[in-house]
């Protein structure tokens, strides 16, 4: 591994586990990307969406390899009731990972000194939102109990492990009645779908982690009509 690769880890003396190697090929295949290969939704210069963050937080549970993520409050005025990262808009002269660490905490209640900060991600356009987001790639170092804390954003913080959303008896393409079409997968009665769905397919096929799946095997967009085909 690099210097630069383990810089990213904080300092030596640091108490906790590191990443694990699995984690670091992520971390690794991530850097080089640009927002092209994660999204064709890049925002345009100079933008004028509004600068935001999500934190895409691994860690483990007994042994095995997970992510943590929200299903966002169902009354929302934008992306209600999606599966998505914690995250949200940027304050004045915050940073991205600011950003990223101060929306989990005032969410899900996370502890940001447990997390290890490992890469950022080119920023993504969000169109409904009008969001530039800018995707923090961490690790769970010190785990610290996490809850739904805001339930005007909220309705419940999941721990999903790595293994499902590789497995490709759980992969779907999403379809939308506007014309959307994208990956998704199955997270047991939800689907995982949109911004949040595309940052992992894509991520997840330049780390290697991927497996080929059906992407005939289609479902329609939650909250919308269409029947599994």
């Amino acid at each position: 591994m690099s210097a630069d690769a383990r810089d990213t880890r904080g300092p030596p003396d640091r108490a906790g586990p590191r990443p694990p190697g699995w984690l670091r090929g992520v971390v690794e295949a991530a850097r080089p990307l640009t927002a092209d290969d994660l999204s064709r939704l890049v925002p345009p210069p100079p933008s004028t969406a509004q600068p935001s963050a999500v934190l895409v937080l691994f860690g483990e549970t007994d042994g095995e390899p997970d992510l943590v993520l929200i299903e966002r409050a169902h009354d929302m005025r934008s992306h209600a009731g999606q599966l998505a990262f914690p995250g949200g808009g940027a304050e004045e002269g915050e940073s991205a990972v600011g950003t990223a660490l101060r929306e989990a905490r005032e969410e899900i209640g996370l502890d940001p000194s447990g997390v290890d900060v490992l890469a950022e991600l080119p920023a993504l356009w969000l169109p409904p939102s009008n969001f530039a987001v800018t995707c923090v790639l961490a690790w769970w170092r010190e785990e610290s109990p996490v809850r739904v804390v805001d339930r005007a954003e909220v309705a419940d913080v999941l721990r999903v492990p790595v293994a499902a959303l590789v497995d490709p008896e759980r992969r779907v393409t999403v379809v939308h009645p506007l014309g959307y079409r994208g990956p998704g997968f199955h997270i047991g009665h939800r689907v995982l779908w949109g911004f949040t769905a595309g940052v992992l397919d894509r991520l997840f096929s330049h780390a290697g982690l991927a497996t080929p799946w059906d992407r005939t095997r289609t479902v329609a967009a939650p909250g919308t009509a269409g029947e599994q085909r």
